[in-house]
């Protein structure tokens, strides 16, 4: 791969790993920590949403970042031409 195209690469992966990670903070710290008190109006499940987004609502998000990170990976390796073959 070219510098340049290898420099396009990093960079889209970089700015996955941003919008992933700013994500996951507003699911894990901002819902969890600087807007429980609001959330916790609100209930799921029999539990205030604020203490849920802290104890079960983060770790769900995290999850579901990674596996949305493996697929957006998977088509940015295919476009760059640089996944694994069988």
């Amino acid at each position: 791969m070219d510098k340049e195209k290898m420099k396009a690469y990093w960079k889209r992966n970089i700015r996955y790993l941003l919008i992933l990670l700013s994500i996951w903070f507003l699911f894990s710290y901002a819902a969890g920590i600087l807007f429980a008190e609001q959330l916790n109006q609100i209930r799921l499940g029999g539990f205030k949403l604020g203490f849920w987004f802290a104890q079960q609502g983060s770790i769900y998000a995290f999850v579901i970042i990674i596996f949305v990170y493996v697929y957006l990976m998977n088509k940015l390796d295919k476009e760059f031409d640089v996944d694994e073959q069988d």
